[in-house]
């Protein structure tokens, strides 16, 4: 069961215009520059609320995931300090953001998401709280536990990979050259069937369930490229195993 869905606020044209070119952008940015790979985008529903949860690996992350979706601008969490510098603050309000600070139990956060999904909108979500800091997944923080009891949504896992390699958390700038990304998207799973054994088992079930897309595409992307990348083996992928060296 959905909830209740109420009429989204319009949106000024601008905003619009803007994020429409600045998926295009991406889509050239991400194909031209890594070869990027979408698995199953058919599985993102066409309408109606939906909770998009994912891994988080790097800023192109985010790009990444949204493009996914073709015909529905989809909404994702960002944290606070970006909204800082206000230029850029305006461009990522327009490009559907929720502003989060770094508490996971961000009651304002939290309600704007489930006000979105309330909306009919799909909403992008890294559960891990921040970046990788070695490409691999890591604990489901808290907070996303209250947004799916309270939203009773689908609930649709998405796996990214080679986004480590291209962007890591301790550069300031990207690799260009040599890199290769890829986003899948896993079957959407009903709320009463996510939830029927308590939110800790939701969390956890949704973090397999993504980290084995992951390592599927990285097993994807290594043999697309001859075993060269992704370059290193992150915490969780034994070597030798699905993508390793």
């Amino acid at each position: 069961m959905s909830p209740p869905t109420v009429a989204p606020a319009r949106k000024p044209r601008w905003e619009t215009g803007v994020f429409w070119l600045c998926w295009t952008i991406s889509l050239l940015f991400l194909t031209v520059f890594y070869r990027m790979r979408r698995y199953h985008a058919d599985r993102l529903p066409p309408s109606g609320a939906c909770l998009v949860v994912a891994n988080h690996q790097s800023h192109l992350d985010p790009p990444l995931v949204g493009l996914l979706s073709t015909r529905r601008p989809m909404h994702f969490v960002a944290r606070i300090g970006l909204f800082k510098f206000k230029p850029f603050g305006r461009l990522i309000t327009a490009l559907n953001s929720v502003p989060i600070r770094d508490n996971e139990s961000d009651v304002a956060a939290i309600r704007e998401v489930l006000a979105r999904l309330a909306q009919g909108h799909a909403v992008l979500v890294f559960p891990e709280g921040s970046r990788s800091p070695d490409g691999a997944m890591h604990e489901f923080k808290g907070g996303v536990a209250l947004v799916l009891k309270r939203a009773r949504c689908p609930v649709v896992p998405v796996a990214v990979e080679g986004c480590f390699d291209a962007f890591p958390r301790h550069r300031r700038f990207p690799r260009l050259l040599g890199q290769r990304v890829a986003v899948m998207a896993g079957t959407p799973i009903a709320p009463d069937d996510l939830l029927k054994d308590g939110p800790a088992a939701a969390l956890e079930r949704l973090r397999q369930e993504i980290d084995a897309m992951r390592r599927d595409l990285r097993a994807r992307l290594r043999a697309a490229s001859n075993g060269r990348v992704p370059g290193r083996v992150p915490v969780g992928v034994p070597v030798g195993g699905p993508g390793g060296d």
